[in-house]
């Protein structure tokens, strides 16, 4: 079973932003206010190094490529008991996630792994 996970509506979005923008990934920080959402951005536009971890290369039917979801490590060691579902819901995040002229945004939902 795959850490990351993404729900049908979030797989409908990320079509419809891959149609706009073209090749996405995702990278959650933990940081504080949206810095705790995974934000979208076109694949390459934000930087990973050192301090991330690739936790999946997602598979969405309609996208060519995989779209990569990046955690910092920082998170990920909070969260790593866990496995994490791309959803998405009505309101506009901050930050500059691709989703946010649309009025939704991504968010995670989380549960314990067994």
């Amino acid at each position: 079973m795959s850490v990351v996970s993404i729900t049908p509506a979030a797989a409908e979005l990320i079509r419809s932003l891959r149609g706009r923008h073209g090749p996405l990934m995702f990278h959650q920080s933990g940081g504080c206010c949206d810095g705790s959402a995974p934000m979208c951005y076109p694949a390459g536009e934000f930087r990973t190094g050192g301090s991330d971890v690739l936790l999946a290369s997602l598979a969405v039917d309609g996208v060519p490529e995989p779209v990569e979801f990046w955690m910092s490590t920082a998170q990920w060691e909070l969260w790593k008991h866990t496995r994490l579902t791309v959803d998405v819901v009505p309101g506009r995040g901050s930050g500059f996630s691709l989703e946010a002229p649309d009025g939704v945004r991504f968010l995670i939902r989380s549960h314990l792994a067994a």
